[in-house]
C-alpha cells in the first residue's frame, strides 16, 4: 500500500501551505528538490488553514510534553504537504534518510528524543519501514522561531 493510500486510510488530512505571519517573508524554498534528492527546511506544525499550530512556547514549562509530541505529529503533516508539492505525489518517495528535529526546550529538559517520536511514528505508519525508516536528531534548543516548540529538517530520496 503507498503513502497516498495509507494517509488517506489513517483518516490523516495535510495542510494547506504555510501562511505566513504579515511582512514575514523568506528567501529560501520550504522543500528543494535536486535530482533524486528531497531536501526540506525545517517546518513547523500546521493547523489545517497553513498557519502555524499551538500551543507556543518551550517545553515543559509552557507546552506539556503530550503537547509538544502532537505539535511533532502536526509537523510531520506539515512536511508531507510541503512535499506532496514539490513533487507531485508521495508515492514518488523511496526513501526517508535523515530528520534533524529541534525542540523548544527548557534549560535540563531531556526528553527532546520523546517529543520527536511524534514525527518519526506519522511518518512510519505513512510510509512503512522499508521507505520510513530514518536516522534522526533530536535536539534542545532556547529558541525557535515564532515561539514554535518543534521545527523539524529532513533529507528524503526520491525512487
Amino acid at each position: 500500500m503507498g503513502a497516498e493510500s495509507r494517509l488517506r486510510d489513517l483518516g490523516l488530512v495535510l495542510p494547506r501551505a504555510v501562511q505566513l505571519p504579515p511582512g514575514m517573508e523568506l528567501p529560501f524554498s520550504w522543500v528543494r528538490v535536486h535530482g533524486r534528492r528531497v531536501l526540506v527546511s525545517g517546518h513547523g506544525p500546521l493547523a489545517a488553514d497553513g498557519t502555524p499550530a499551538g500551543p507556543f512556547g518551550s517545553v515543559p514549562a509552557d507546552v506539556s510534553a503530550a503537547d509538544a509530541t502532537h505539535s511533532a505529529r502536526l509537523t510531520a503533516l506539515a512536511v508531507l504537504a510541503g512535499v506532496r508539492r514539490a513533487v507531485g505525489d508521495l508515492d514518488r518517495i523511496g526513501a526517508w534518510l535523515t530528520v534533524t528535529g529541534f525542540v523548544n526546550a527548557e534549560p535540563g529538559y531531556d526528553q527532546t528524543t520523546a517529543v520527536l517520536n511524534g514525527f518519526s511514528e506519522l511518518v512510519l505508519d505513512v510510509f512503512g519501514p522499508d521507505v520510513g525508516d530514518h536516522a534522526r536528531t533530536a535536539i534542545g534548543v532556547a529558541a525557535l522561531p515564532l515561539n514554535l516548540p518543534v521545527v523539524v529538517a529532513a533529507e528524503l530520496e526520491l525512487a
